[in-house]
């Protein structure tokens, strides 16, 4: 485990059955990571929804680009967080009123308080890591079936 707290089996389950992922501070430069991560989301199958309001209205691997995040639409299952640390508390309160399923705060980016107030509220909160690495660490499949 890591200082997340989280199995591996726990981050297994959380790719295999996530579906609709918004990217908090998705780039649409490709030396950026969001912009990496956004686009390896997308081929692995996953319906992304790349939240920046500076670029809202362009497209990014495919999806339009949205100011924030209430503007993803419901039934999110996760909200990828590419923000800094002290900035990363605000989108999981706002993850938490949107009824998101889970919070992934990006490598480096870490909040306990708020993945406590995530926890509380009934979400899985991941911290710290990058889903790409994760993906590839684990061995899973090309695609989400």
């Amino acid at each position: 485990m890591t200082a997340d707290a989280n199995d591996d089996a726990t981050i297994r389950d959380i790719l295999l059955t996530t579906r609709r992922i918004a990217v908090v501070g998705a780039s649409d430069r490709a030396d950026r990571p969001s912009w990496g991560v956004t686009g390896f989301l997308v081929d692995r199958g996953y319906a992304v929804t790349p939240v920046n309001p500076g670029i809202a209205g362009r497209d990014l691997h495919g999806s339009a680009v949205v100011g924030d995040l209430a503007a993803a639409g419901p039934d999110l299952d996760m909200v990828d967080v590419f923000r800094r640390s002290q900035d990363a508390g605000a989108v999981v309160d706002e993850a938490i009123r949107l009824g998101a399923k889970t919070v992934w705060l990006q490598l480096g980016v870490t909040d306990d308080a708020a993945g406590a107030r995530a926890r509380a509220a009934g979400l899985r909160f991941v911290q710290d890591r990058c889903p790409v690495i994760e993906w590839r660490r684990l061995g899973l499949p090309p695609r989400v079936a």
